[in-house]
């Protein structure tokens, strides 16, 4: 991946729109690059009313629904390994992907710490996401525990 983007879901959905042109002008699309989505969307509103889809421009889309939570909390869904197998698949399957969006609500802790990993786990710095911000502990560690045992 060249590129992975950190995004609210409102800057991310911006962002997926600066590649839509209507049928026939397809040339006057703002954006015309290619990417893929990790969508971390909240449980206790059962998401945020949409999910993105593949097409011409988004090649692949990853959807989990987890809360940003750092212990159980009833009512709230905890991220797990599960979810971490997932994304752990989800960006071995499109490393040649252009670009990485990765979106949660605010944009802040639960993508924030993806997008560390993401960045660690394809061999770049990723200090920047812990300079500028506070990604979610739990998603990162969970993240960086399922990889050293898939790495053993």
């Amino acid at each position: 991946m060249k590129r992975i983007m950190l995004r609210s879901v409102y800057d991310a959905f911006d962002y997926v729109m600066a590649h839509y042109a209507p049928a026939g002008m397809e040339e006057m699309a703002q954006k015309q690059d290619t990417y893929v989505v990790i969508s971390i969307q909240d449980t206790h509103t059962e998401g945020f009313g949409f999910e993105f889809r593949t097409n011409k421009y988004c090649k692949d889309v990853l959807t989990l629904y987890f809360d940003d939570t750092v212990k159980e909390v009833d009512g709230a869904v905890l991220f797990n390994q599960e979810h971490a197998e997932k994304i752990i698949d989800f960006l071995q399957k499109n490393k040649a992907a252009e670009t990485l969006l990765v979106h949660c609500y605010g944009g802040e802790s639960r993508s924030r710490a993806v997008a560390a990993f993401a960045a660690k786990m394809l061999g770049a710095d990723n200090s920047r996401y812990f300079e500028t911000g506070h990604p979610n502990p739990v998603v990162y560690e969970t993240l960086e525990k399922v990889w050293k045992q898939r790495n053993r």
